[in-house]
């Protein structure tokens, strides 16, 4: 027991480390878009830390496998790296011998893994996107104002001789629309009401009495069209381009859910394979941390190298092949071109393999070959 905690003690202040700049790191690369809504939106600070926490369970399910298997590199490359394993060995302990306080550890990331993967990832996206529609409202509401020229949405130029918030109602409209690449739409109506469908997450605007001048972009046709209703969708993907989509996608379906659509999905649907990706990935991607933490065990022990630069740079590499092949699956499952049952298991399969392939090396004292020239 005090071999277990000694080599538990090295292992988690690295893993704890390594997280929160994994978590940084991530946040980082999403602050592009929150900003732009900081600054074109007018969005508040309380809702910039809500989308950063709902981001939270997503960066935590795609970085635990990397940051599990860098922190037991690190450790055990310490250990090598002052002789510690040598004497380990000396005193008749094996590698097979250091690797339950190792499984322990992975065991218990992995079953955190499960749980986000579970019911916390879903939980934030599906919150990520109503936080998103929340913004829409307010600016549907807020951004529209009476006898003035205003852009609440990017390319929906408004105005409006009337604007009644408490009913959502408005009169004498007129309406730029410059959404569609190829044809720009001009909308004047003596009415319209702004209906709220938090459901399907858009916000339609319907028009009365009105016309519609359609002109393409290389002004040459031009079309007139009169109505007597007529709806103009605003979705989620006119608030924050790339991060959106009015239906519910798979990622933010629970388990139960995800079940019961499939049930009611046709087996040739596409959409029905990225269901079921989607629910095998929620065992799948945590499994993948038990592998990495027991692969991190043969690494570090054969590594000579001092300092961590070289651990974390092998771990990252492991990790980005893991990564690769994790995007190329997803995308064959997707299409429905692999079944889902059988491509979803096969970054796993590499990573077990590999575990096999390494811990043998390392326990009969083999070289592994592309760590023996790094020595």
């Amino acid at each position: 027991m005090t071999l277990y905690r000694y080599i538990i003690n090295e292992i988690w202040p690295t893993f704890l480390a390594s997280l929160l700049v994994f978590i940084f790191i991530m946040v980082a690369a999403r602050m592009l878009s929150i900003t732009e809504l900081i600054v074109t939106r007018g969005v508040g600070i309380s809702q910039v830390l809500g989308m950063v926490l709902y981001l939270l369970p997503d960066i935590l399910t795609f970085a635990l496998p990397a940051v599990t298997l860098m922190a037991v590199v690190v450790a055990f490359l310490r250990l090598s790296a002052d002789s510690e394993i040598i004497a380990l060995k000396s005193s008749g302990i094996s590698l097979y011998q250091m690797l339950p306080p190792v499984a322990a550890f992975a065991f218990l990331v992995f079953l955190m893994g499960l749980a986000i993967s579970l019911f916390a990832a879903p939980w934030g996206n599906r919150a990520f996107k109503d936080l998103l529609f929340k913004i829409a409202e307010s600016r549907a509401d807020l951004g529209i104002k009476e006898r003035v020229f205003c852009e609440p949405f990017d390319h929906l130029v408004f105005y409006v001789n009337s604007f009644s918030r408490q009913e959502r109602a408005l009169k004498d409209i007129f309406v730029v629309d410059r959404r569609d690449e190829e044809v720009t739409n001009t909308i004047v109506a003596e009415e319209g009401r702004i209906i709220v469908e938090p459901d399907q997450r858009i916000i339609t605007i319907f028009f009365g009495k009105g016309t519609i001048f359609a002109v393409e972009k290389n002004m040459n046709t031009a079309r007139t069209i009169q109505f007597n209703t007529y709806g103009l969708t605003i979705g989620l993907k006119d608030v924050m381009k790339d991060l959106t989509s009015r239906q519910k996608a798979p990622h933010e379906l629970s388990v139960g859910n995800l079940i019961q659509e499939m049930k009611t999905t046709p087996k040739e649907d596409v959409q029905r394979s990225r269901m079921m990706r989607e629910l095998l990935e929620k065992l799948s991607i945590p499994l993948a941390v038990l592998f990495m933490g027991i692969i991190g065990v043969p690494l570090g022990a054969q590594m000579r190298a001092r300092g961590r630069t070289a651990g974390i740079g092998v771990s990252l590499a492991v990790f980005s092949i893991y990564y690769i092949c994790l995007m190329v699956v997803r995308s064959i499952c997707s299409s429905g071109s692999v079944p889902p049952a059988v491509g979803v298991w096969v970054p796993d399969l590499f990573l077990l393999m590999t575990l096999i392939y390494l811990l043998r090396r390392a326990a009969d004292e083999r070289s592994i070959h592309f760590l023996s020239s790094r020595s």
